[in-house]
């Protein structure tokens, strides 16, 4: 393979240079911010540890520098863009920086929230720079839609790399927590300063790792059935979850009777929960609701 130019990768003059080019200014509607220091998607793509077997995919592209470090490593790149200009310009970016891996590199102009498909093998990675108001939606969305993802390493904002890296029993243990952890084992993997981005971002980012689970959560309940137990106890988080789940179950009681029947407190709270107890209060609603069936 060759190797690519030592220059190839864009610096803070390159990306202020290709966005001039394009009339592009960073909108806080995408939460855009562009990484400027090649040092930092290298060290992204370590941190990943995507390897020359690797199909990455790539979502928020922007102006590549992410992308170009990517392909440097993996087999193959693929990059969802849902920004017009910057979806168009991107191919034009690859070729002249990187023409000997050009082949290699793959678009989809969409809505990642869209994409239930992609060009080429399947990914084996997902590695992206993720804009902060959608970060979480399109995590889960990429994970449950792509199950041969087996890496995953995403750049959020600090707090959201927190929330999905807590363990039960933390403060900001939560939704994104559980359902992170139904797909994957997840750590935190590294913090970002601002001076790294372009514009500077007023807060801190975070990288968050996430390897797919080798078994899935033994349960009985489909994933549907255990987050709707999950997004129910933490609409109400202060309350206990007799109290909770009572909307969820039909009642007080038959919360209390799922909670009794799974072996967890009905007094006990959401944020104490593992994922697997989440599914095991589903799979005693579920059972509820058999019994009930007629036959």
């Amino acid at each position: 393979m060759t190797s690519p130019a030592p220059d190839a990768l864009l610096g803070a003059a390159d990306v202020r240079e290709l966005a001039t080019a394009l009339g592009v200014r960073p909108t806080k509607q995408r939460g855009q911010n562009f990484v400027i220091d090649a040092n930092t998607v290298r060290r992204i793509v370590r941190t990943a540890q995507v390897t020359p077997e690797d199909v990455v995919v790539e979502v928020g592209p922007g102006l590549g520098s992410l992308t170009l470090a990517l392909l440097e490593a993996a087999d193959h790149v693929t990059a969802v863009e849902i920004d017009d200009v910057l979806a168009a310009a991107l191919p034009a970016t690859i070729t002249a920086r990187m023409p000997e891996r050009a082949d290699r590199f793959a678009l989809v102009h969409s809505d990642a929230m869209h994409v239930t498909e992609l060009p080429g093998p399947a990914p084996t990675a997902l590695v992206a720079n993720l804009p902060y108001n959608v970060a979480v939606p399109v995590l889960l969305h990429m994970l449950a839609t792509f199950p041969t993802i087996d890496r995953t390493l995403v750049m959020v904002q600090s707090e959201v790399a927190d929330r999905l890296a807590a363990d039960p029993g933390s403060k900001v243990y939560g939704v994104p927590s559980v359902k992170a952890n139904w797909y994957a084992e997840v750590k935190r993997a590294g913090a970002i300063g601002r001076n790294v981005f372009w514009p500077a971002p007023n807060v801190d980012s975070g990288l968050v790792s996430l390897v797919r689970r080798t078994e899935p959560i033994k349960t009985t309940a489909s994933k549907k059935d255990v987050f709707a137990v999950v997004d129910a106890a933490f609409a109400q988080r202060r309350k206990t979850l007799r109290a909770a789940l009572a909307g969820w179950a039909g009642s007080a009681a038959a919360a209390e009777a799922a909670l009794v029947a799974a072996g967890v407190s009905p007094q006990a709270r959401g944020e104490s929960l593992t994922v697997e107890e989440f599914a095991r209060i589903a799979e005693h609603k579920a059972n509820q609701h058999h019994e009930k069936e007629p036959v």
